[in-house]
């Protein structure tokens, strides 16, 4: 599997939040872009397996695929740069500003949304017939995703809005684990199991992802769901937005460079 140590690989992770800063927008967006359209994908099938199956933990175990995929084609995700940017600005590394991280999650935020989006108008002409019918079984329970995770969560009111940003934390955890886990080892397949486990646990988890939200919620009100777009983001978005950051740059990202970089002095034993 040709392993890296946690000291290498998160050294890693700082060196490639400095390069995602200093990369030019134009190549941000393009590679955000394909990131949301991959991922949006692979809901699709993960969701078409559960709806054809019956089986949630088949489509848990293959929606892994799609994240694997953009991540060995070097996309980026705003669930991995909300983790990564923000280390070599801690890491104080020449030219890396507040301004510039910002900057790099505005544009990732973008393209994402934009391949996501792209996918989602796609798809609901493929289930449509080009809105000429009902969008059938999958395309029905990806409707019923957007409503029950946007007025599910509004009909609890504040206690919703908790539950929904804590599930984005959690699911920025895992998701960012998977992100390191591409930086684990140096073979494909190293790579990939390491990606795989985390991915599957917080899709089967059903988790907040604000990725897989912009293909879920948009493609649901093209197709007639019943919430608005003021719902989906009030009431999904902007809180796993924030849920994602959070989690992700708490529990996997300071965690691992406070104790493998910033390592603390050794216990002297008298």
């Amino acid at each position: 599997m040709a392993y890296l140590v946690p000291s290498e690989f998160v050294t890693k992770m700082v060196d490639a939040g400095e390069s995602k800063i200093y990369m030019a927008a134009r190549d941000t967006l393009i590679r955000a872009y394909m990131a949301g359209a991959i991922l949006a994908l692979a809901a699709v099938f993960a969701v078409t397996i559960n709806v054809q199956t019956g089986q949630p933990l088949l489509g848990a175990v293959l929606f892994p695929v799609g994240f694997c995929m953009l991540y060995l084609l070097g996309f980026d995700l705003l669930t991995g740069v909300f983790v990564l940017t923000p280390l070599a600005l801690i890491d104080r590394r020449p030219g890396v500003t507040v301004g510039g991280v910002l900057k790099n999650w505005g544009l990732v935020f973008i393209g994402n949304f934009a391949g996501a989006f792209t996918v989602a108008l796609l798809m609901a002409i493929v289930f449509t017939f080009g809105f000429s019918t009902d969008p059938g079984k999958v395309g029905a329970a990806i409707s019923v995703i957007g409503e029950s995770r946007t007025l599910g969560y509004a009909e609890y009111g504040a206690a919703g809005m908790l539950t929904l940003f804590i599930r984005g934390m959690l699911c920025n955890w895992m998701v960012s684990t998977g992100v390191v886990g591409a930086m684990i080892s140096t073979t494909v397949g190293g790579k990939v199991i390491a990606m795989w486990m985390p991915i599957m646990l917080f899709f089967y988890m059903t988790f907040e992802h604000s990725v897989v939200n912009m293909f879920l919620f948009p493609f649901g009100l093209l197709t007639g769901a019943k919430f608005s777009m003021m719902d989906y983001i009030i009431w999904n978005e902007i809180p796993t937005v924030l849920g994602n950051l959070v989690g992700g740059l708490s529990f996997t990202g300071l965690t691992l460079y406070a104790t493998h970089v910033r390592t603390a002095p050794k216990r002297v034993i008298a």
